[in-house]
């Protein structure tokens, strides 16, 4: 038989219960209008995700079962709601559960029993873990329920029930190439279960993750039958060939079968490449977080050089063009075409742009302080900061730090100068990538009739922070080719010292790349938070002390 499925693949708010409310009631209303029988939410849809330690506040456990009990109330029909939210276990500890509402009430709960310990997920911490499965009958369907995690590890107890069905609300953050290692999952667990797998994932921005969607409808041979576009709100409708009365259920809704009056043409949204993955998770990223703070608009620092170009275009892809603000805050050292590079970039794109010049100020300072050497250099990017600041006050703009990965990992960046802001949109970007980035997006906007936002000498030139004469990154760096290279080994997989000479790198290069990253983590840990695109990013995925005399070589 053949259940209709409503995966409603849609944006909630940490905190926000009454906004998501209304996005739970909106996203009803559509599955409705689709002749849905069940309508599947990501995990903690009510409250939002992750809630971190606001989960263990009893004012937020109450708000959040008083919100439940709203929606349950709300949702007549003949539809059946599946909808993660915050409950609290007899004993009053925080869980992580979903709700079936069936006719206004609440019929059944189930509390995620694999609670996450890694990487950005710290959900030990945060709440005690279900003990329990659950299947539910709906329209003679044995639907066996599932969260998240839950899956990752093998759903042996589940398969013994022998559902029709599994549905799994979920919070997956989006990584490079995790779509792939997702769909191979569902699928592997459709086999294993013996029945048809209903992933529904979230999409949006919450601090330094974005969530991508990608939800996912498989059959019980693991076969495709519908996938969502990644990183869009929309409610996913499939209709769903199952088997009827196969287990013992935990609680009947309807053991009558039903029957579909129209058919409706399977959806497989075509895949991003992985620079569109990527482009877009940073543009949502920064988008949600200016969004959903209370931000109308940006200011950054326009140099001319690469990093802000991008930062300047994925802001634009985020904001619009008229909501962004770029300054250019050229030294005695700036070059002129830094500075045309930077005015071409406003040409090219409509965004809001003036001109700062910082070495008056850098002037005053020097007459009374005297510095010499890298304080000079470092003062000029710390004047640039404080005048990013400055305007930040008195205009209302965030302000956009430019810093990549490659830079924030060898500490190639000055404290309370380039490294003040906001947000950092890049910040989980190797230099590489973002060349290779500008790249994408300009030949994007060509394919579109548009003109480049970026432009081509800021790709082409060599790196500069130009705060001496003739300066080059490569005179404090490796090339950059090579730095990422090494950089992708130690800090994303842990390569030590060994492990790098078997990788077959120079042992003095080894030595001095792992100095700089271990001794620039003090100037990590006050970097603003950026977008998550990788496996491995700075912060909660990698998590070492500032003070530690262990060395790798």
């Amino acid at each position: 038989m053949k259940l209709r499925v409503a995966l409603a693949q849609v944006n909630p708010t940490v905190g926000d219960l009454g906004g998501n409310r209304n996005l739970i009631a909106s996203s009803i209303a559509s599955a409705k209008s689709s002749g849905a029988h069940i309508v599947v939410f990501p995990e903690m849809m009510v409250t939002g995700y992750p809630v971190e330690d606001l989960a263990l506040r009893q004012s937020f456990q109450a708000a959040s079962k008083v919100s439940i009990g709203k929606i349950a109330k709300d949702i007549s029909g003949d539809i059946v709601a599946v909808i993660g939210y915050l409950d609290t276990s007899p004993q009053g500890s925080p869980e992580n559960a979903v709700a079936i509402i069936f006719e206004r009430k609440i019929v059944a709960r189930y509390v995620k029993r694999h609670l996450p310990n890694y990487g950005v997920f710290d959900e030990f911490r945060n709440f005690t873990a279900g003990d329990q499965t659950l299947v539910v009958r709906i329209h003679g369907v044995d639907v066996a329920i599932a969260i998240c995690e839950d899956i990752w590890h093998a759903l042996d107890d589940v398969a013994i029930g022998n559902p029709g069905l599994v549905l799994v609300p979920n919070g997956s953050p989006y990584e490079r190439n995790k779509d792939d290692v997702r769909l191979a999952l569902v699928q592997k667990r459709a086999r294993e279960v013996g029945a048809p797998l209903v992933y529904v994932n979230m999409t949006g921005g919450q601090d330094d993750l974005v969530f991508d969607g990608d939800s996912i409808v498989v059959d019980k041979n693991g076969a495709l039958i519908s996938r969502a576009t990644q990183f869009e709100d929309v409610v996913l409708v499939t209709d769903i060939e199952c088997s009827t009365e196969t287990s013992i259920p935990d609680v009947v809704i309807s053991s009558e079968p039903t029957t579909l009056t129209d058919d409706l043409r399977p959806v497989i949204a075509d895949r991003l490449s992985d620079n569109a993955e990527m482009w877009q998770g940073l543009v949502f990223g920064l988008r949600d977080y200016i969004v959903k703070n209370g931000f109308r608009s940006v200011v950054l620092g326009l140099s001319g050089g690469i990093d802000s170009a991008v930062v300047a275009a994925i802001a634009i892809d985020a904001l619009g063009a008229h909501n962004v603000y770029g300054v250019a805050m050229p030294s005695k050292y700036s070059s002129n075409h830094s500075m045309e590079d930077a005015h071409a970039l406003a040409d090219a794109t409509g965004i809001n742009f003036r001109t700062e010049s910082i070495a008056p100020m850098v002037a005053s300072f020097m007459e009374i302080l005297d510095l010499k050497g890298l304080a000079e250099e470092n003062l000029q990017a710390r004047v640039r900061g404080t005048t990013l600041m400055g305007i930040s006050n008195s205009e209302g703009h965030i302000v956009l730090a430019t810093g990549n990965k490659s830079e924030l990992a060898v500490g190639y960046s000055t404290l309370y100068g380039d490294a003040v802001g906001g947000f950092a949109p890049i910040k989980d970007i190797y230099k590489t990538d973002v060349w290779r980035l500008a790249r994408w997006r300009n030949t994007q906007a060509e394919s579109a009739g548009s003109v480049p936002p970026i432009p081509e000498r800021s790709i082409t030139k060599e790196p500069s922070a130009e705060l001496k004469p003739d300066q080059k990154d490569s005179d404090s760096l490796p090339d950059y080719e090579l730095l990422d290279q090494i950089l992708r080994l130690y800090v994303d997989q842990d390569h030590g010292y060994e492990v790098l000479l078997k990788d077959g790198f120079d042992p003095a290069l080894i030595t001095r790349v792992i100095s700089l990253v271990d001794n620039a983590e003090y100037k990590r840990r006050q970097y603003p938070p950026g977008t998550k695109i990788s496996a491995r990013a700075f912060g909660k995925d990698r998590r070492l002390p500032m003070t530690s005399h262990w060395r790798e070589s």
